[in-house]
């Protein structure tokens, strides 16, 4: 039965190598995000893959894999045409691996060296006599496998690592146990996606009666289809019979001429591995970031934590300080002058702190020399606030994720959280709170207030004068009046009861301008809290979302043949 390769499904090998690229990036974005066991056949294939491409593209390494008894050593002296494995009735036979090159030598030594023939085992196919009857072979290099089912753990080991090496696997069954589950399961149907680099090979053919050799062959197709190897070329041979092995020789040097074996059999190893690494991204289609409501969560966990409230009520508390003081009665300011201004008690002078936040953020090295604040702690509410709020976004933004990802997001959202309270703190140390400037009416009502005053004082001066005078006898003054009230009284009861007046007109304005002060700062002290949450909690956050995208694209990228 002659069955021929599928040659209409070449492999570009530019395109074999973007695919290769495509999983080394991969690789790359997923560094440090996912768990190292289940990359390492990704590993393994884009180190290998580098190697089998930069090494002869002129050869084709092809196996012969099998079971003890199934004639291997037999077929590869038989193709060879030489006695070059031994055969005998030992079990196993075949203890290590047999190569044959067909041409010279020279050309396959590296290909041999990276496969881990020893120089020993190698042999040269050339002949003078028959040189132009194996010119046809010309770059094939053929592999007899120690038996993969052997008493010797190391052969069945040994077997193994060549497996994963070589270009095209030629595996040979016997009519006794071509239906042995130990080939199928933990061989052939692992196999499957190498249909292009696998055939089967039904040796001692001749043992079988001419009836019954194609219920043989056609019992083992419908096996090899439940295996997932429908397509795979299935040749009887014998090795007794040189014309046993017509169908396998005329595959064979197909497939050398087509030097296509190679980039088959990694197209294929990249589909394995691909198809493995498909579970870790799935289909999900990430958001690009957590919703809006969940960041205005965030934003208020870390306003309340970083004390917006207490900084806050304190901006007020300091306006209406700083304007009484101001816009005051003058005769009292000296005692409201005693009273602690409530934001210098925060650390929260002004001007100097908005100096050094701008000196900080223009050289980073410079951090340590903004003073901490003295805000109080967050309490054990808030702290949990900021955790659960946290814990929200990275629950949103990896809900649609596969796998081991929704893990990644939240490590990303809680990797800087230990430098979030002296972020905040300086935060609120660096941000202007607008309280820098008097405003221009607190002076002028200053003023006036100066100017009441010394009219008082200009009329208790002159009362005391004329007090004077008359004590000690001499001619009193002659004050001068407005209607019935003398001028020196007029001016000082004026004087303090227009203070008084404008000191309780102002009282209102001042604290309707402090609770304005108040929300102008809360809003500059929100923003500024945000900032740190977007760069502390949602950039990790958006960085593992893109990330996953960018996988997910490598992975499509790989994918596509």
């Amino acid at each position: 039965m002659r069955q021929t390769f599928r040659a209409d499904q070449r492999v570009d090998a530019d395109r074999l190598v973007a695919r290769l690229e495509a999983v080394r990036r991969f690789l790359t974005l997923v560094d440090g995000h996912l768990p190292d066991t289940p990359l390492v056949p990704a590993h393994t294939l884009v180190e290998r893959a580098g190697t089998r491409l930069a090494l002869s593209r002129d050869h084709t390494v092809v196996a012969l894999a099998g079971a003890t008894g199934s004639g291997k050593s037999s077929l590869f002296n038989a193709l060879a045409r030489m006695e070059l494995s031994p055969v005998g009735v030992r079990r196993p036979t075949t203890g290590v691996t047999h190569a044959c090159v067909w041409g010279p030598l020279d050309g396959g030594n590296r290909l041999l060296d990276w496969i881990g023939v020893l120089p020993r085992h190698r042999f040269v196919r050339e002949s003078v006599l028959d040189g132009d009857d194996e010119c046809a072979m010309h770059g094939l290099i053929l592999l007899d496998l120690p038996d993969f089912d052997s008493v010797q753990r190391s052969h069945r080991l040994e077997v193994d690592r060549l497996l994963g090496l070589v270009d095209l696997v030629i595996w040979v069954v016997d009519p006794q146990k071509y239906a042995d589950r130990v080939i199928h399961d933990s061989y052939l149907r692992e196999f499957h996606r190498h249909r292009d680099v696998t055939v089967v090979v039904l040796n001692q053919a001749d043992r079988l009666a001419a009836p019954e050799l194609p219920r043989v062959l056609a019992d083992l197709r419908r096996l090899l289809d439940a295996d997932g190897l429908e397509g795979v070329p299935l040749l009887s041979t014998t090795a007794v019979d040189p014309d046993g092995l017509t169908g396998l020789r005329e595959a064979l040097e197909r497939t050398v001429a087509e030097r296509q074996a190679a980039l088959r059999r990694l197209a294929g190893d990249v589909d394995s591995v691909v198809a493995g690494l498909g579970d870790l991204v799935g289909e999900a289609e990430p958001p690009t970031r957590p919703d809006d409501a969940t960041v205005a969560g965030l934003h208020r966990a870390l306003a309340g934590a970083a004390g917006v409230p207490a900084v806050g009520d304190a901006v007020e508390r300091a306006y209406r300080h700083r304007g009484a003081a101001t816009t005051g009665w003058p005769l009292v300011r000296g005692w409201r002058r005693l009273r602690p201004d409530p934001l210098r008690r925060l650390h929260l002078p002004g001007t100097a702190t908005s100096s050094a936040a701008a000196s900080s953020a223009a050289d980073p090295a410079a951090e340590s020399l903004v003073a901490a604040t003295s805000v109080p702690e967050p309490t054990s509410a808030q702290r949990a606030a900021v955790g659960l709020a946290i814990r929200a976004v990275a629950d949103r933004a990896g809900a649609p994720l596969p796998g081991v990802w929704p893990g990644a997001v939240t490590n990303a959202a809680r990797s800087r959280l230990g430098d979030l309270p002296d972020a905040l703190d300086r935060t609120i140390a660096g941000t202007d709170l607008g309280m820098d400037h008097r405003p221009v009416w607190w002076r002028l009502v200053g003023g006036l207030q100066w100017l009441v005053t010394l009219a008082a004082v200009v009329g208790l001066g002159w009362l005391v004068l004329g007090y004077a005078l008359r004590a000690l006898g001499l001619p009193a003054l002659d004050n001068p009046t407005v209607g019935d009230v003398p001028l020196p009284t007029l001016l000082l009861l004026g004087g303090l009861l227009a203070g008084l007046l404008v000191a309780a007109v102002t009282r209102p304005v001042v604290r309707w301008a402090a609770r304005r002060a108040r929300r102008r700062a809360e809003r500059r002290l929100t923003a500024a809290v945000a900032d740190v949450g977007e760069e502390y909690v949602l950039r990790p956050v958006r960085a593992v979302l893109g990330t996953y995208a960018e996988a997910r694209t490598a992975l499509r990228d790989a994918a596509h043949r």
